[in-house]
């Protein structure tokens, strides 16, 4: 998965850009889409009055996914300015299921210098939510307002995914803190410390005993430059002979990590095995394929082994 992008497809629809299809006067129906709702360079609109046209020009009432783009026109802005928006007009938005915070590329704005803001109230405005997408966390920097999620439960969300090239701790063990009892699928893009990752391998605990996630099948634990650490916990991970698909992709994954994985629990129920951005030398690929030959393991991006310097695919 990259960002150099916008997302032309969530929770299963096509994503179409409001602003464009307004203009264009294409305007598809209002639960055929995930509408993508930002701002372009030359907007000379604020966010709020781009928000309050898409309301009054489709039917809310019907919407079911929405993507939020960049809500600010040049320089990055908290999500705190935006966000409230959105909330205060749930009322209007009984048949939404999906929501993407940040389909910002790195080409608007690095994925460090995103500022977003507490999301703990999207959980109580949209309890009917099953999708939640959160791109960017903001570098530790004093003028920047920083990610921030408090414990809850919801009773509906089945996918959540943080996209970061560095996710605080405090992140990481809120959610291993939440109560998602339909949860499906989890993916956290770990990331590095220089962008914010000063997370520790015991605060992935919980997502590796899987105790309050009953109904996860897919786990992604991403991005990291320990990957082989965490390919030895997943190795006897509790959550694991339930799971479907498990991600450790995008990070400095080499052979002491697939080995830790494949001196393991068995690994052959899975469907799907991403491992993509790796340092995996041919021999040990080959092992992989022939150790699972089930499976769908995806060794694409490969990186030179015998490099030193092992970087992750997300990070600044």
């Amino acid at each position: 998965m990259t960002i150099n992008e916008h997302v032309e497809e969530f929770h299963g629809l096509p994503v179409t850009d409001f602003r464009e299809a307004e203009q264009e006067g294409k305007l598809p129906a209002a639960d055929a889409t995930a509408w993508r709702i930002g701002l372009d360079w030359d907007d000379e609109q604020g966010f709020a009055e781009l928000w309050q046209k898409f309301l009054d020009t489709v039917e809310p009432e019907r919407v079911t996914a929405l993507v939020l783009g960049r809500w600010f026109p040049e320089e990055p802005e908290s999500l705190s300015e935006a966000l409230p928006l959105i909330l205060a007009a749930a009322d209007r938005l009984p048949a939404l299921r999906a929501l993407f915070l940040g389909d910002i590329t790195f080409e608007e704005c690095e994925i460090s210098w995103i500022q977003m803001c507490d999301i703990t109230p999207v959980f109580a405005a949209f309890p009917r939510l099953e999708e939640l997408v959160v791109r960017g966390a903001s570098e530790d920097y004093d003028d920047k307002e920083r990610l921030g999620l408090k414990p809850v439960r919801h009773e509906r969300l089945k996918a959540l995914r943080f996209e970061s090239g560095g996710l605080p701790a405090e992140i990481v063990r809120a959610v291993g803190a939440c109560d998602f009892p339909a949860l499906e699928k989890l993916e956290l893009w770990l990331g590095v410390d220089n962008y914010g990752g000063n997370w520790t391998m015991d605060d992935l605990a919980p997502f590796l005993s899987g105790a309050k996630l009953p109904a996860l099948t897919h786990l992604g634990l991403q991005d990291s430059v320990f990957q082989d650490q965490i390919a030895a916990l997943v190795a006897r991970a509790p959550v694991v002979p339930r799971l479907t698909g498990l991600s450790l992709s995008m990070g400095a994954f080499t052979d002491e990590g697939a080995a830790a994985l494949l001196e393991g629990q068995p690994l052959t129920h899975l469907k799907i095995l991403d491992l993509h951005h790796h340092y995996l030398t041919e021999g040990m690929q080959q092992r992989l394929r022939d150790a699972l030959p089930g499976v769908a393991v995806d060794l694409s991006g490969a990186e030179d082994p015998g490099d030193n310097w092992r970087y992750v695919a997300i990070s600044e």
